[in-house]
């Protein structure tokens, strides 16, 4: 009962501090990881207990799964350079010099690497929070995600690397190179033809409900089969996620493609919540309990590896940005980033979910039965920098993005209003290219209905676009445009619930009249 009382107050968190963190302008992740440390400073507020065994099993697969579904291929294809060089080689540095300053203030090597590992990768989530509300430039946001869906690939094969060394007593270079190749090429292998199976049953099943169950199930199956055949359990993921994100588009029902994005939405939101509440009160758990706080070196420690991060952060994005602007210059283009874009970049570098998961995910014993050496440290330490870091990086992320300059003032209701226009031409000429088709057997009395109904909805869309853009409806017609057709779609809720109410039809076809409306009225929204 404790466990459950305690995943109550934090799902609570969550509900009640999510729209408020969105009225007050600080990021969600911020608000919560707060939320967590108050609610641990309560006397008698029982402390929810995870195996070590389960965290990372739990709370990978959904998170790293729910960011391939919003990740834009051709933007992330565009970027892999620096991408990649971000999320391999900047977390690779990461981690070795944390592992260096670790090691020189007192921990063994393999405890400092396993440090290392566990503080390198930064999380996004907090950084796109803040860029979604102030409209961060597209390759911004790209290259943020995109780093932080491959650093925890980086990161884990480091971390799982670093800890079979302790707890084995020792690796050599031969297993370390062999484990990498399993890691990698293993990963990525189980990931695609896991995407390519889960294509082809989705190809074959025709039911939302079905869909979406298999696409849930995926991640955590593919992650734990690499995960036991050795391999990178967060490069299946990946890989499974890129795959379907590229090839799906036919395979899947209009129901499913509704139902999955709302139910992967979902997921990020309660997981990602539900981690950033748990930091904070697991934070106030090993603050009263370890012994190391008394010790002036854990601090010392802990002072030094935040102090890395933030430094070589920001020299490694001022150097790519100085080192891209002189090649443009030899190619006379434009600079693609400058030194106010590798600052927003640098200081967007807050540490979070994968920390927390890696940290408490540690073993609590080693081979021989011994206890994991220097594991409070290693939590303590990993614990405070992303307190540290997500709380101060985070709360001044936004005032820095404003004093510099550096949001987009792109309009999406344009682009989703052009799109709208292409969608609906792009209809209209395929059925008039298959209406001119001698071998068509199609009745007339069909075809011209369907013609109809899709020269009324761009006939719609166009007057939307001359109220909203034009001078035809005045500076206020796009909200009073949104209040009558909210008002509009409110009258067919009603009309439909008190038939179903008074048993006029069935609650069956009430369900598929109210999904359509529904559906129609978030398409309004925009």
């Amino acid at each position: 009962m404790s466990d459950i009382l305690a995943l109550g107050l934090l799902v609570l968190g969550v509900i009640v501090l999510t729209p408020a963190a969105d009225r007050w302008g600080v990021p969600q992740p911020v608000m919560l990881t707060i939320y967590g440390l108050a609610l641990g400073l309560i006397p008698h507020v029982p402390i929810p207990r995870l195996s070590p065994d389960l965290i990372l099993p739990l709370v990978l697969p959904p998170l790293l799964f729910a960011a391939t579904q919003n990740t834009s291929i051709r933007e992330l294809r565009g970027a892999i350079r620096p991408v990649l060089g971000l999320a391999v080689g900047l977390t690779l540095l990461t981690a070795a010099l944390v592992a260096v300053v670790a090691h020189a203030l007192g921990l063994p090597w393999a405890i400092a690497a396993v440090l290392g590992a566990v503080v390198a990768p930064p999380d996004p989530v907090a950084a796109t929070a803040v860029a979604g509300r102030l409209h961060l430039p597209a390759r911004l946001v790209t290259l943020l995600e995109g780093e932080g869906q491959f650093n925890d690939a980086t990161a884990l094969v480091v971390y799982q690397l670093s800890v079979m060394a302790v707890v084995a007593g020792g690796v050599s270079a031969g297993e370390i190179g062999l484990s990498l190749l399993v890691a990698v090429v293993g990963g990525l292998g189980i990931g695609i033809v896991g995407g390519w199976l889960t294509r082809w049953a989705l190809g074959h099943l025709h039911d939302a409900a079905t869909e979406t169950t298999v696409t849930v199930a995926v991640p955590f199956a593919v992650y734990l089969l690499a995960d036991h055949l050795g391999a990178s359990g967060v490069l299946a993921v990946l890989g499974t996620g890129l795959f379907l994100r590229a090839r799906t588009a036919g395979q899947v029902t209009s129901g499913g493609w509704l139902l999955g994005k709302s139910v992967w939405r979902f997921v990020d939101f309660l997981v990602s919540g539900l981690v950033f509440a748990f930091l904070g009160l697991e934070l106030t758990t090993v603050l009263r309990s370890s012994t190391e706080l008394n010790d002036a070196s854990t601090w010392g420690l802990t002072a030094a590896v935040i102090a890395v991060l933030v430094l070589l952060r920001t020299a490694a994005m001022f150097t790519a940005s100085a080192l891209a602007g002189r090649r443009a210059r030899r190619r006379n283009e434009g600079t693609p980033a400058g030194h106010r874009e590798a600052a927003v970049t640098a200081w967007a570098g807050m540490r979070g979910v994968v920390t927390v998961a890696t940290a408490l995910a540690l073993p609590a014993t080693i081979e021989n039965g011994d206890d994991f050496p220097s594991r409070q440290v290693v939590v303590v330490v990993a614990l405070v920098v992303v307190i540290v870091t997500l709380v101060l990086q985070g709360l001044t992320l936004a005032p820095l993005i404003r004093r510099l300059g550096v949001a987009d003032d792109a309009d999406t209701g344009t682009d989703v209003r052009r799109l709208h226009h292409l969608a609906a031409e792009a209809a209209l000429h395929r059925l008039r290219e298959d209406d001119t088709d001698t071998d068509t057997d199609t009745p007339e009395a069909v075809v011209q209905a369907v013609l109809r109904q899709y020269e009324n909805r761009l006939d719609y869309r166009r007057s939307v676009t001359d109220l909203v853009e034009g001078d035809l409806g005045g500076d206020s017609a796009g909200d009073h445009l949104r209040r009558l057709l909210a008002t509009a779609s409110e009258a067919e809720r009603d009309a439909v619930q008190r038939a179903r109410r008074q048993g006029q039809v069935s609650a069956e076809a009430a369900e598929v009249v109210l999904f359509d409306i529904e559906s129609r009225s978030l398409r309004y929204e925009t």
